[in-house]
């Protein structure tokens, strides 16, 4: 039976505006197929309400504003610093933005660019915005895509991909993409209702194309709970299929060491320890290896917890290790096990990071 093919693993440089030259710059950024392309989500966000008009800006601000270029250049100082300038300007006024020590961006910023800039703006020779962060939202010669939303998306981009490149590239593949991965929804109506969570496309369209910045919340958790939905899938597949090849050991309970070390603590056990131990004893009895994580907080009693899960392992003729992060807490737990163990007739063995190579030959022999 042939396997499905999914129209989002085709190569990305069948998608429009992209072509074979571009795909290997794509493919330098991780981008092979279409999927690859359609996860590639924005990393800032900015939203429209918030951007200044020009004319607004005062010295002293902190803005965020959008203009297009209407004439640049690099201007030398006496000390032989160098600063590019750009005039922006858009339908309330123009203002001079300036980045000083980067001579280099008038090869990348041309006349005509529409750009989102965000800094300070400082006065010299009358108002001057200095971005600290600026993105390239279009060129004067695509100004039949599309540029202005609600809210302004800026990609991870770079040189030989700039923001104007990928902006025109989901532009034109966006909704070709959407519907593609429509199709491949796993959760229905009653499901995403019950987990709070969007639909996938919507959620990648929510990312790409927001409206609203709650939008783009949405999509980011719908994201994320496939993460983690997926992860702890392929986590479960490998724990069945690792409990199929290797099943794990029934340990058997005699109560010769457990009864004697539960009759000698100078405590009774909380409601919570007794509670774990009983379902840890029914994972070791079982032939399930067990996986568990036990949490608790300093001082609740884990460490006793764990000892009788050590015990009942002895009892059925096995031997056990305890771990420790550090030395210090190791000898701790080695000191105050061994005064309980004792009694018993349990031999105890610390083995440490810092002993000598004669000291650890003659532990793993005594093991």
């Amino acid at each position: 039976m042939a396997q499905d093919f999914s129209q989002l693993d085709k190569p990305v440089q069948f998608l429009k505006g992209v072509g074979p030259k571009r795909s290997e710059t794509f493919g330098r950024m991780g981008i092979v197929t279409a999927r690859d392309l359609l996860y590639y989500v924005p990393r800032r966000y900015d939203d429209a309400s918030t951007i200044q008009p020009l004319s607004s800006l005062d010295v002293g601000m902190d803005a965020t504003a959008v203009g297009r270029v209407r004439s640049k250049g690099v201007i030398p100082t006496r000390s032989g610093f160098r600063i590019f300038q750009a005039v922006l300007q858009d339908d309330s006024g123009m203002i001079t933005c300036a980045w000083p020590g980067q001579p280099w961006l008038d090869r990348r910023i041309r006349k005509g660019d529409l750009l989102l800039v965000t800094g300070p703006v400082k006065f010299f020779h009358g108002r001057q915005l200095q971005p600290r962060e600026f993105t390239l939202l279009g060129r004067e010669e695509e100004e039949d895509e599309e540029v202005f939303g609600t809210i302004f998306v800026s990609y991870p981009a770079s040189e030989d991909m700039p923001q104007w490149v990928l902006r025109r590239v989901f532009s034109r593949n966006l909704d070709w993409l959407l519907k593609q991965i429509d199709t491949e929804e796993y959760l229905g109506p009653s499901e995403r209702t019950e987990l709070k969570v969007i639909s996938l496309s919507s959620a990648l369209e929510a990312l790409h194309r927001p409206t609203s910045l709650t939008q783009v919340e949405a999509g980011r958790r719908r994201l994320a709970f496939d993460e983690l939905f997926f992860l702890q899938l392929v986590q479960a597949q490998v724990r069945f299929q690792q409990r199929e090849a290797q099943p794990g050991i029934q340990f058997k309970r005699t109560n010769e060491l457990i009864k004697p070390l539960h009759s000698s603590l100078p405590f009774d056990l909380t409601g919570a320890q007794a509670r774990v131990l009983r379902e840890i004893y029914a994972d070791m009895s079982s032939d399930r290896r067990m996986s568990r994580l036990l949490q608790g907080d300093v001082g609740s009693g884990k460490t006793v917890v764990a000892l009788f899960a050590i015990l009942l392992a002895l009892e059925s003729g096995h031997q056990a290790v305890l771990m420790a992060p550090t030395e210090i807490l190791a000898e701790q737990h080695a000191r105050k096990i061994r005064n309980m163990l004792d009694p018993l007739g349990v031999e105890l063995l610390l083995l440490t990071g810092s002993m000598t190579a004669g000291q650890k030959a003659e532990a793993h022999s005594a093991l």
